[in-house]
C-alpha cells in the first residue's frame, strides 16, 4: 500500500519526509501497533539509531516475558 501526502501539507507541518517517517514509526511503536524491528524499518534506521530516537522521545523500549526468556536462553549458550 502507498500513502500519498501532499507536499504542501508536509511543508506546512515543517517536516522533512524522513522526519515524518520517524514520527510515524515512533508513534506506531509506542502504541504497540508495530514491533521494534518493523518500526525501525519504517523509520529507515538501524536498530541502535532507532532505539536512541525512542529514548530521545522518552518512549520506553517494550521488553516482555518472551524477550526475557529468549535472552536467558542466549546467555546459557555462551
Amino acid at each position: 500500500m502507498t500513502i500519498t501526502i501532499p507536499d504542501e501539507l508536509i511543508e506546512q507541518a515543517h517536516l522533512a519526509p524522513n522526519e515524518l517517517r520517524t514520527d510515524l514509526a515512533a508513534y506506531l511503536y509506542e502504541h504497540r501497533r508495530l514491533t521494534l524491528g518493523q518500526a525501525r524499518r519504517l523509520a529507515g534506521m538501524d536498530l541502535l539509531t532507532f532505539q536512541h530516537e525512542l529514548a530521545n522521545r522518552d518512549i520506553v523500549i517494550q521488553f516482555g516475558v518472551d524477550d526475557l526468556e529468549k535472552d536467558m536462553k542466549n546467555l546459557k549458550m555462551i
